[in-house]
């Protein structure tokens, strides 16, 4: 039977079955009774003790909201709840709660996306939405922003396909087409999808507020040269993602170059070179060879402070066998460990002990360790010249002449003139061969060119024909989603590498020449490709003409591989440039529409511009998808012809093409 009774008539009955009780959830149940009421009736039964008073069955947390909402004077004590009463016994009345509780099926999360969306579509708004429901703010813009999951992914959400934690880091970032991407990624996979590893996979063209990078530039330097930071609402504040990878390693190289700059003046090595990685690789120390250095031994006062501190770091480690340690304490700890450590290296890595004759002819490496602190590398290096000699001194163990002390290879009763004139006349013999089989003397050609890539370099060749990388401009300048950069790789990845596993030189030569003329051929590319040094259609040190008549000869379209976004060129440059590029597509009155735009402002809109996603005219529209600063075409500077008209020659190279594309970015900024 339905009967309305005074809430000052009702009470909580001791055989509901909820036990447990969630504070925040009763205060978001409490708001929504306060603005809309209460929309269910309360399961009630007559109760013994006090007399004329009817127990909660079901609905003791409703109850309790209305109660409270009594206590605010927000209603009268006598207020008329509407109840469903029970005539049964207490059988019927734990049945009845049980089954209120049990039969509850939770709101699916996309289905709260949905309607917090629609709400804001009706004018209410976040702050609005989290007071009626009582919920905080974070929350609602948690589940708006899930509602704007790529379509794919919000459907699996929808549908139980995947947790909402897991949706959670799919919305790491906004990039919807990168969120349909790493889905479909996943969907390929056997088994779960762990969430870290979806936010990772989401997160990898960004950089962590935590990266080694962000702590040498700080984010006030970074957000003052126009970056941007999002900050993800379902993690710390340690979380947030620094959007503009091009800017970022931009500021970190130029404030490495500066340091390794002011280290070679205070160690007075020959060179510095600055490194954004916290190791060496092998690209790295290509060319070099390691001196042996010394370093001073410690003397007793400093062993003495080391041990010192090494009981202090030992006694501290001690604490964290507590259980009940805090986590502040933890925290505390392990920061006063790692200075503890710090200091213990100050002491520990002196600087080598090297003859100031010998400084101004060898180097080192300023790395940047896990921490962000740059750190200068204990090896020492000496340059390898042309010959296989070392810049520094005569001998290595890879090839080179060797010391005075040892004379090897020198036949008894030959002197070293002798010995050099015989090489010579042999190595005229051998070449004078090689020119008469050009099959062989190509193949040679690219074998030389490429058994360095790989990984053989110990063995001498005989030859100095070689096809090395060139030094870029820009110092550890990436482009990893770039479309010829990509390109690029997809076309080393299919190289046929089964002839590098062989040990020897001549093994792996023959191996080589046994492969079809179409692989030996790709190989050929690939070697001459990755020597193109980086140039622009401009005056000054990066105008290379010969650059400009291989492109039209191949008839590049470099807009058909590279589109200029905020990171890699409007954040960039000065705001009458950015002005001039959407005159160049629209005209002055088109550019005029955006002239009071901030910069920030102006570089997203005109990203979208030049992608070709905007309303606008049909000629408008291509001009924009065709357009690129008139320093990157291969045509003539300053002609304003697209470079696809430049020849009529139809042959697209991707790896000339990726060498180009790679090389955008500072040079674009000093033609501004």
């Amino acid at each position: 039977m339905i009967r309305t009774i005074p809430l000052n008539k009702l009470v909580p009955s001791p055989r509901n079955v909820r036990r447990a009780a969630d504070e925040q959830a009763d205060l978001q149940l409490m708001a929504d009774i306060e603005a809309r009421g209460r929309l269910q009736n309360l399961v009630v039964t007559k109760a013994a003790k006090p007399r004329g008073t009817f127990a909660v069955e079901a609905g003791g947390r409703r109850l309790c909201a209305l109660q409270r909402l009594a206590e605010d004077g927000k209603l009268a004590k006598g207020h008329e709840v509407c109840c469903l009463v029970l005539e049964g016994g207490p059988a019927e009345a734990r049945e009845a709660s049980l089954a209120e509780n049990f039969q509850r099926l939770t709101m699916n999360p996309a289905d709260e996306c949905v309607a917090f969306s629609a709400l804001i579509e009706q004018g209410s708004d976040v702050e609005g939405i989290a007071r009626r429901f009582g919920l905080t703010v974070r929350f609602v813009e948690g589940r708006l922003r899930l509602a704007t999951l790529a379509p794919a992914v919000f459907e699996a959400l929808g549908a139980g396909e995947i947790s909402l934690d897991v949706a959670k880091a799919y919305a790491a970032t906004p990039d919807r087409e990168r969120q349909a991407f790493v889905f479909e990624q996943m969907s390929r996979g056997y088994g779960a999808a762990h969430p870290d590893s979806i936010r990772r996979m989401m997160t990898q063209a960004t950089a962590s507020a935590s990266d080694r990078r962000a702590r040498l530039v700080g984010e006030e330097a970074y957000v003052a040269a126009g970056g941007r930071i999002e900050r993800d609402l379902f993690a710390e504040e340690s979380g947030a993602r620094w959007l503009d990878i091009a800017i970022l390693e931009r500021l970190a190289c130029e404030k490495m170059d500066e340091l390794a700059a002011q280290a070679a003046a205070e160690t007075g090595l020959g060179w510095v070179r600055p490194s954004l990685e916290h190791w060496l690789g092998g690209a790295q120390t290509a060319g070099l060879r390691r001196i042996p250095v010394q370093t001073s031994p410690l003397a007793e006062e400093e062993s003495a402070a080391v041990d010192a501190l090494e009981a202090e770091i030992e006694e501290i480690a001690l604490g964290f066998e507590d259980e009940e340690m805090s986590e502040d304490a933890r925290d505390a700890a392990e920061a006063k460990i790692r200075d503890l450590g710090d200091r213990i290296d100050a002491i520990v890595n002196k600087p080598p002990v090297i003859d100031d004759e010998l400084k101004p002819r060898i180097g080192a490496f300023l790395m940047l360790d896990e921490h962000g602190r740059p750190r200068l590398d204990s090896g020492r290096y000496a340059e390898i010249s042309s010959d296989g000699e070392e810049a520094d001194s005569g001998g290595d163990d890879g090839g080179a002449s060797a010391g005075p002390a040892e004379k090897p290879g020198r036949a008894a009763g030959l002197s070293q003139r002798l010995v050099d004139e015989l090489a010579m006349q042999r190595r005229d013999i051998l070449a004078v061969h090689v020119a008469a089989d050009p099959g062989l003397a190509l193949d040679l050609a690219i074998f030389l060119m490429i058994d360095r890539e790989a990984g053989h370099s110990s063995e001498k060749s005989g030859s100095s024909l070689v096809a090395m990388p060139p030094s870029n401009p820009v110092f550890d300048f990436k482009t990893p989603e770039a479309a010829a950069t990509i390109a690029r790789a997809e076309a080393a990845d299919a190289l046929d590498r089964g002839w590098a596993d062989a040990e020897t030189r001549a093994e792996r030569f023959d191996a080589f020449r046994a492969l079809p003329d179409e692989a030996r051929a790709g190989w050929l590319g690939h070697a001459v490709a990755r020597t193109l040094e980086a140039s622009l259609n401009l005056g000054g040190p990066r105008a290379c003409a010969f650059h400009d008549h291989l492109g039209r000869l191949l008839g590049i379209d470099v807009a058909r591989w590279w589109r200029p976004t905020g990171a890699n060129f409007f954040d960039r440059v000065p705001k009458s440039v950015t002005l001039a590029a959407l005159a160049d597509i629209g005209g002055p009155t088109f550019a005029a529409r955006y002239a009071s735009a901030k910069k920030a402002e102006l570089a997203q809109s005109s990203e979208r511009i030049f992608s070709g996603d905007f309303i606008g005219e049909v000629e408008v529209k291509e001009a924009a998808l065709a357009w690129v600063p008139g320093a990157m075409r291969f045509g003539r500077l300053g002609d304003g012809v697209s470079d696809a008209t430049v020849s009529d020659e139809s042959g697209v190279d991707d790896a000339a093409q990726a060498e180009v594309g790679d090389s955008v970015g500072e040079p674009i900024e000093e033609a501004a």
